[in-house]
């Protein structure tokens, strides 16, 4: 990659990102635009992965909303991202738990780590 595109990069990162893995559960506090108006919407779940690095970092969570799995995927240095919060530590041994879309009810869950 060349100098001039990662001082682009550099630019565009934000200055604190709040450490989480694959595996935690988070909560994503997303700004919303309707209309004329901005509000900041909650998204709790489990990280499923993240992908690439830099400027072009993505993490994708999922949760269980009245028995379906809705999952979302956020640009991790993006300005419509307000916060992350971890709620709890996740323990697993995988990069992607892409394993987790089959799974149903109390086998769907993460073990914690302590």
């Amino acid at each position: 990659m060349s100098d001039i595109i990662r001082k682009i990069e550099q630019a565009q990162l934000k200055a604190e990102v709040q450490e989480f893995k694959v595996g935690d559960t988070v909560r994503v506090y997303a700004k919303i635009k309707e209309g004329t108006r901005e509000r900041i919407q909650m998204f709790e779940g489990v990280v499923l992965k993240r992908q690439n690095g830099g400027a072009r970092e993505n993490f994708t969570v999922r949760r269980i909303s009245y028995g379906v799995g809705v999952e979302k995927t956020w640009p991790l240095h993006s300005p419509n991202l307000d916060r992350i919060e971890v709620i709890r530590r996740g323990k697993v041994r995988r990069a992607k738990l892409n394993y987790l879309r089959d799974r149903i009810g109390k086998a769907a869950k993460v073990k914690e780590l302590i």
